[in-house]
């Protein structure tokens, strides 16, 4: 009988990601292809966009960090009319390539972001944050809330034994790219605990942030400025 090995996952995963770390142009490609797909299927768009939409119904400025090929950012402009502006931010040009024609692109890291204060409506990042490690992941935060005139929104992957069981099996079936099945795999050994997304929310000075479980296994963090901050 072939036994069934649990990884621990008591503490997050240090462990790099191949597509972080440097692949070729064409891996890329058919790494953010699948990237397309998770959000697509397995719960990206349907955790982030339930929680941006409403802050935008009415127009506004979107700015969207780490965004790969921007999906995202399209989806929830879309979603809101023509009067959302969506600017997506990528360390990597390759990945903004692939964006679609009406987000705007920029090419910057979230350490040194070229916005002033407040002057996006929104902001998002989804599967990013667990890409850093804990020292840098407050400061990260912080970096992304302080361009929030309203609200900055997280969404990220939730840390447990079913999601990885789930990657296990199936991500060499539903991925075209040997990175997505390896990154996906080091992505859900990175991802948080509720608790301890919510302390590194207090730790960059944001104590006030909502955290709520989407399935299948997302989390989703919102921190709202106070409408009289907001309208300053």
């Amino acid at each position: 009988m072939r036994v069934l090995h649990l990884p621990d996952l008591r503490q997050r995963s240090r462990e790099s990601e191949l597509l972080d770390t440097g692949v070729p142009e064409t891996e890329a490609a058919r790494s953010l292809a699948d990237l397309r797909f998770v959000n697509r299927w397995l719960g990206g768009a349907r955790s982030l966009l339930p929680a941006a939409v409403p802050y935008l119904r009415e127009g506004g400025r979107l700015l969207d960090v780490g965004s790969g090929s921007a999906d995202l950012p399209h989806r929830i402009a879309a979603a809101c009319g023509a009067r959302v502006l969506a600017v997506a931010v990528d360390l990597k040009i390759a990945h903004l390539r692939e964006a679609p024609a009406a987000v705007q692109r920029v090419v910057a890291d979230v350490r040194a972001l070229p916005f002033p204060s407040r002057s996006f409506d929104v902001v998002t990042a989804s599967a990013f944050l667990h890409h850093f490690d804990e020292v840098e992941i407050a400061d990260v935060i912080r970096s992304l809330f302080e361009r929030a005139r309203r609200a900055l929104i997280v969404s990220d992957l939730h840390r447990s034994q079913v999601p990885l069981l789930f990657g296990r099996a199936f991500f060499r079936v539903l991925f075209r790219s040997p990175v997505s099945v390896a990154d996906g795999l080091v992505s859900l050994r990175r991802a948080f605990r509720p608790a301890e997304l919510r302390a590194a929310f207090v730790r960059a000075g944001i104590p006030g942030v909502r955290i709520r479980r989407r399935f299948p296994y997302r989390l989703v963090a919102v921190a709202e400025r106070p409408p009289r901050a907001a309208a300053e």
